[in-house]
């Protein structure tokens, strides 16, 4: 049987007309829909969206972390390693990470992701107590600074240390794949999770990535990490969805997947977009160098912003708030002073 697929056509910035449906509760809304099978795409009425879709693309997303799912959030990157593609070796220590930290906090971060193992493509497995003794130190010091903090690990070990030492979400690139232990790890502690979309592991991922259709094929195994993950006692109210831009996706599979983002509401859960930096960026816009692709990728977060994700992981946090101000004082025709 064929599986037909439901995008909301996001649209905001004027009052919602008769009939529209609230995007996830939120501003934003849509009153047409784009119904997607592998052999086309037809544009329809909102009216025509079945019931279960109706209720997963409209129903409010429940605070996570302590957070609002109702506006866009930022989260900083905060990398503890030698190596990573963007900024290594920058803040590879305790008290040069807190300080990155305690600056992306200043800037409008309104939660730190604090990795100690790069994801970067052909990036080497590190041992879990060499990720552990980059990483805990600094949120134990940030969570003593009233900070919201994500581990990035794929390690259960690495997240039942971040755990102790403050941490209140895990964000696995692996889509709780590469251990099984960790999903049993959320499960105990009650932290929310992020579940990325992954093909193989950094190693390897960027080798020969194929896909008949980016955004479906996505989608769908996205769908089952997320079901899996419910399936070992993680809510989907506690589960922020990441479709893995860069990750095992070339760059023409980059562009399909966010250029119909919206469609990933349908799983029920918020959406992260991460981006930053991110080499795709540098080829299309022209910046070989990836500390010159904050413009890139701002322009890109706000594409997503615009298709209702809920949460940004970005660098250049400084930025990219001052853009999302700009972005909803447009649309909603208010403003307040930056705190």
């Amino acid at each position: 049987m064929t599986r037909i697929y439901y995008r909301p056509i996001v649209q905001g910035g004027m009052p919602r007309p008769e009939g529209a449906l609230p995007l996830c509760g939120g501003p934003l809304w849509f009153n047409q829909i784009e119904m997607i099978t592998r052999s086309g795409i037809k544009v329809t009425t909102a009216e025509d969206l079945p019931e279960d879709w109706s209720r997963r693309l409209c129903r409010p997303r429940p605070a996570l972390a302590g957070l609002p799912m109702d506006r866009p959030l930022v989260m900083g990157i905060v990398n503890t390693t030698p190596d990573s593609f963007s900024d290594g070796g920058q803040h590879d220590g305790r008290d040069a990470a807190v300080a990155h930290a305690r600056t992306l906090l200043a800037e409008g971060a309104d939660i730190i992701d604090v990795g100690g193992e790069s994801t970067r493509p052909g990036a080497a497995l590190i041992d879990p107590d060499e990720e552990i003794r980059r990483t805990a130190p600094v949120i134990e010091a940030l969570h003593q600074m009233g900070a919201r903090i994500s581990i990035d690990t794929r390690k259960a070990q690495v997240a039942r240390a971040a755990y102790r030492a403050g941490a209140s979400l895990i964000n696995d690139v692996s889509g709780f794949t590469y251990d099984p232990d960790l999903a049993e790890v959320a499960a105990a502690t009650a932290l929310p999770v992020c579940v990325m979309h992954m093909r193989d592991t950094p190693g390897d991922m960027h080798l020969a990535p194929h896909y008949g259709n980016a955004l479906l094929e996505t989608y769908d195994e996205l769908e089952a990490r997320i079901q899996a993950v419910e399936a070992q006692g993680i809510p989907r109210a506690r589960i922020l969805a990441d479709p893995g831009i860069g990750f095992a996706k070339t760059l023409e599979h980059n562009l399909e997947i966010l250029n119909r983002l919206s469609l990933f509401h349908g799983l029920g859960c918020p959406l992260l977009l991460g981006v930053s930096r991110k080499r795709f960026i540098g080829t299309i816009g022209g910046a070989e160098s990836a500390r010159d692709r904050a413009p890139g990728s701002i322009a890109v977060a706000l594409a997503g912003v615009s298709q209702g994700v809920q949460m940004l992981r970005v660098h250049d946090v400084g930025e990219t708030t001052q853009a999302l101000r700009l972005w909803q004082a447009v649309h909603t025709g208010a403003w307040s002073p930056a705190s």
